[in-house]
């Protein structure tokens, strides 16, 4: 018997994303091309801090600019990474923020969704975990 090789440990993908919620509903955007809807967000590049990207990304994907002291760590998730080859794990660092500027949709986004709990199923594996940690704390319906 030949002793079997150790299983390789599945990929994880680093990310980072604003949570904004208004009005006991999440800010969700889903991009050109997908089906579910994600967090604004992306990954660092390289030398960026968690705030700078976050704050990067934020701007690029829903056209508003975070207010750099106010940028505060709120979740970490590990989860399924949706769109990328099974077994693929997303630990999304998921960071609050005031703003200025009104988000749209921009670049890559297609639109942009408040979501309530109960919108969970349109939403990406690791932004349902987050729905459900802003539930626990009773800061959406």
């Amino acid at each position: 018997m030949t002793p079997r090789e150790p299983a390789a440990p599945a990929p994880v993908i680093d990310a980072l994303a604003w949570v904004h919620v208004r009005d006991r509903r999440l800010l969700c955007a889903r991009t050109i091309g997908r089906e579910l809807y994600y967090l604004p967000g992306g990954k660092r590049e390289p030398g960026e801090s968690d705030a700078e990207a976050v704050a990067r990304e934020a701007a690029e994907e829903v056209g508003v600019t975070l207010l750099p002291g106010t940028i505060a760590p709120f979740t970490v998730v590990d989860e399924a990474a949706d769109h990328y080859p099974e077994g693929t794990r997303v630990r999304l660092s998921c960071y609050t923020a005031e703003h200025t500027g009104t988000p749209v949709a921009a670049n890559e986004i297609a639109d942009l969704a408040w979501f309530a709990h109960a919108d969970r199923d349109r939403c990406a594996p690791a932004v349902r975990r987050v729905l459900d940690r802003l539930r626990e704390r009773d800061l959406i319906d």
